[in-house]
Formats: structure tokens, C-alpha cells, sequence
């Protein structure tokens, strides 16, 4: 079937990205779904930093690539050897599938899944397959989603049916912001209601982070970020405390649970020089490959503490997606309040802009289907 999608035609253009335009919104060929597949019709994709990342170059992924990894769509299709779906189902993706049978899928969302893991840098479908074709030539999936499109075919391991009081801009959030970000609190940190969390870098993965503590009804929740703007969202999001980088250097801030969310070396030093005694840092920010950090081995010896990586929110999507979404209906997670804005698909571009000057949280693309 013909698409619409926003493909990737080289990495690390100038910027601004409004003007390079490294994302061209084209028309795409979709080849129908597997045995193990379905066809969604994407309602909701946000922007994320990991589509950012790949656009500045600093996670080299094969080009062209159709990107765009966190989104909510409606199932069309079904393979012949799926279960438990059915056309008409609400679905999240989530950028990492689990085959559910190497090692690392043994351990309980710890380690992502090699199956899955090699499928994504390939840039091809859990099958080995490549579905999406432009004037003949394969264009690469992005995380096996792709879902900066109107349409896009997807592993079942990589959809997670949700219910549809979840508006879909919700549910795409929770996709990847949420999984990452709560998973970081609720899976990796787990903190004890005395404990004091600190959340360093408030971006959507960040802020997703703070409401989980939040929610989780801890001692009290410390927001840093570089930004005004963005303490001050978190102060109404809840947070006890805010502090810029160098005000928690210069106080010498510390708390029992550290979540560093910002993905840059500053980020993870802050973090890590505020660890407490006995206390631990889960790190989920991705920083470019070759970044480095120097740190003192005897701050973790003679003061217990503990220094935790953390992909994906060291989540079960199947598991972790439903009980989100359950906790948005329940009104204790106010995931709308990470939505920054509301875009649509043509300003994709600058979408990428506004998240790499730091003025966004979460972005969510809106696809308009009128004319279908």
C-alpha cells in the first residue's frame, strides 16, 4: 500500500533543521504484514530525543530510514500467526521488541533483548525483512516501528494493546517518555517511601520520571535541569524542590535514589555527585557513543553507593505499558502535562529544532485523516 512517511536522507545536517530539511516527507511503498505482523494506521507518534540522535548523528543508524519509534496507532491488519489482537485494537509500540526466548529476555526486563537489539541497529523487522520501498530502492525501519508515517507494519512483540479511554496522544507517550522515564523509578531505583528521589535532566523521559515518584508517594522528589522553564513545570507537576546543575554542586545536594535522564556527560556527573551515602544513580540518558566521564572509584567504596544502567526503563513493555495506563485513569500519573505541544506531520522538522534548543518536552504528531 502507498504511504506517507518523514525519511531520514543523511545524518548530521545543518541545522536549523527547518532549513536543511533532513526529513522529507515523502511517498512510500508498505508491504502488508507478516505471519508474525501487524498493519497499524498510526494516530499519534511523538518526537523524542532518540529520533534527534539519529538525526545529528550521534546514534548512527543506516540510511534512508523512515524514523519516528514512540507512537499509538489502530490495528488494521493481522498476521496469520498472531493472538490477542484483532483489528480495531488501540495499540502503543514500544522501540524494543522481546522475543521472549534468548538470555536476556530472562531477565526481567534488566537486559534488552539481542534478538530485538540486533533487528533495530540493522534496521530491518524482527523477520530480517525490510517492508518500505521508494521508487524501488529498501528504505530502513527505525526501531521496528517507524512511525513518523501514516501507516506502518510492526512485529506483535512490538504493540501493547491499550484501552481506548486513553486518548491516543497519551498512548504514545507512554511508549517510550513513560517506559523509560517510570521504569527508571519503578523498576531500576524502586525506591522506599523514606527515600528522596532526584530527577537531573527534565526532558520528556526526565519529567516522565518525576511524576512516577510522584506517584509513588516517596519522601520528596528534587527536579534539576538547566532550564527555568523546565523547573518551573516541574514545581507544577509537584516537584518539593527545584535546582539548577551548579546550585546543587554548590550546596552539595545529595538524595538517596539519583535518576540521570539528560543523556550528557555534565548531566551524569551532577548525577553521580549527588548520590548519597548508601544511595544509587540509575542512568537512562543515552549520550553520543564516544562520550566520556571521569569519576572517584573510593565516592563508591567507602560510602556504599551504587551506579545503575538502565535501557528502556529496564522494562517488560507488556507488563509495564498497561499498568502506565491504568494509573493515568486513575488520575496519579498526569502524563498530558508532558505534552508540550500539539504538532502537526509537516513540521517535523522543526519539531527536531525546538527539541534540540531544549524548548520542548514531548511533541506529539496529530495524523489528520481526512481524505482517507
Amino acid at each position: 500500500m502507498k504511504i506517507r512517511g518523514a525519511v531520514l536522507e543523511k545524518m548530521g545536517m545543518e541545522r536549523p533543521y527547518a532549513r536543511s530539511e533532513p526529513l522529507k516527507i515523502t511517498e512510500l511503498e508498505l508491504a502488508g504484514p507478516g505471519p508474525t505482523e501487524l498493519l497499524v494506521r498510526m494516530d499519534a507518534a511523538g518526537v523524542c530525543h532518540s529520533d534527534l540522535s539519529v538525526v545529528e548523528g550521534n546514534r548512527p543508524r543506516p540510511v534512508p530510514m523512515l524514523l519516528g519509534h514512540e507512537a499509538c496507532g489502530t490495528v488494521m491488519e493481522v498476521g496469520s500467526d498472531v493472538e490477542g489482537f484483532s483489528v480495531g485494537d488501540q495499540v502503543v509500540m514500544s522501540f524494543l521488541p522481546r522475543c521472549g526466548e534468548c538470555e536476556a529476555c530472562q531477565t526481567d526486563g534488566k537486559l534488552p533483548c539481542s534478538v530485538g537489539s540486533k533487528a533495530n541497529n540493522d534496521g530491518v523487522m524482527m523477520s530480517g525483512e525490510i517492508h518500505l520501498e521508494r521508487e524501488g530502492d529498501k528504505v530502513y525501519h527505525h526501531l521496528g516501528v517507524s512511525a513518523f508515517a501514516t501507516h506502518a507494519v510492526v512485529d506483535y512483540r512490538s504493540a501493547v494493546v491499550v484501552d481506548r479511554q486513553v486518548p491516543p496522544e497519551i498512548a504514545a507517550v507512554l511508549g517510550c517518555a513513560v517506559l523509560t522515564g517510570g521504569g527508571a523509578v519503578l523498576n531500576a531505583a524502586k525506591p522506599a517511601p523514606h527515600h528522596t528521589v532526584m530527577v537531573v535532566g527534565l526532558g520528556g523521559v526526565g519529567m516522565a520520571a518525576l511524576i512516577t515518584a510522584l506517584a509513588n508517594d516517596v519522601k520528596e522528589v528534587i527536579a534539576v535541569d538547566a532550564l527555568p522553564s523546565k523547573l518551573e513545570q516541574a514545581k507544577k507537576l509537584g516537584a518539593h524542590r527545584t535546582y539548577t546543575p551548579q546550585e546543587v554542586a554548590e550546596q552539595g545536594i545529595t538524595a538517596d535514589r539519583v535518576i540521570e535522564a539528560a543523556g550528557n556527560v555534565k548531566a551524569f556527573e551532577t548525577a553521580y555527585n549527588a548520590i548519597g551515602f548508601g544511595g544509587m544513580l540509575v542512568t537512562v540518558g543515552l549520550p553520543p557513543a564516544g562520550a566520556t566521564s571521569e569519576i572517584a572509584p573510593l565516592n563508591l567504596t567507602a560510602a556504599a553507593r551504587t551506579v545503575v544502567g538502565s535501557y528502556l526503563g529496564s522494562a517488560v513493555p507488556s507488563r509495564d505499558i498497561p499498568t502506565y495506563a491504568q494509573l493515568y485513569l486513575e488520575d496519579k500519573l498526569p502524563v498530558a502535562e508532558l505534552i508540550s505541544s500539539i504538532i502537526r506531520f509537516d513540521d517535523i522538522n522543526h519539531a527536531m529544532d525546538e527539541l534540540a534548543d531544549g524548548n520542548a518536552i514531548r511533541q506529539v504528531i496529530i495524523f489528520d485523516r481526512q481524505g482517507e
